[in-house]
């Protein structure tokens, strides 16, 4: 059951990542700054449609790459999918909602790091440095999620060495 939250939270970071990255992509300049000086001006940029690509490139290439794994064992693809995770299981619900969950945290993370090249492309006009707190966050998201999965991997191990 909980892997069907994350798969709702997977979706809703889906098309939470198409409608902002549309918005942000319709509201940068030509020229996208992705890094600025002291003095607010522009050291590196990139064109508006390159930008475009590379973050759409990411996100369908992390998304295809980490739900692979996670459609594996909700098939069974291979005889060792169904030896490792039976049906009943409760590792595999959680390595399903973990594989699920840590993917939308790789768009939500996408889309802070476009909303915070949005920001310094908003602020060139103002003079100022945007908050690098949401690049934080997903340095703590990341660990969080990590820990989170050697937590799920030590209680099937623990498991196994039980019944051995």
């Amino acid at each position: 059951m909980n892997h069907r939250f994350a798969k709702a939270f997977h979706l809703l970071s889906v098309l939470l990542f198409i409608v902002i990255f549309m918005y942000i992509y319709s509201a940068l300049p030509t020229q996208v700054s992705f890094e600025v000086d002291a003095n607010g001006l522009p050291l590196k940029v990139i064109d508006k449609d390159i930008f475009f690509y590379i973050g759409i490139g990411a996100f369908v290439i992390l998304n295809v790459l980490l739900i692979t794994p996670a459609k594996m064992i909700e098939n069974k693809a291979t005889p060792n999918f169904r030896r490792l995770f039976q049906k009943g299981d409760p590792f595999k619900e959680n390595m399903l909602a973990w594989i699920y969950s840590f993917v939308a945290v790789l768009n939500v993370s996408i889309i802070i790091i476009a909303l915070y090249i949005h920001g310094i492309n908003g602020i060139i006009e103002e003079k100022g440095q945007p908050s690098p707190i949401g690049l934080y966050c997903i340095a703590v998201f990341f660990v969080i999620w990590i820990v989170a999965l050697f937590v799920i991997l030590s209680k099937k191990m623990k498991a196994v060495q039980s019944h051995a």
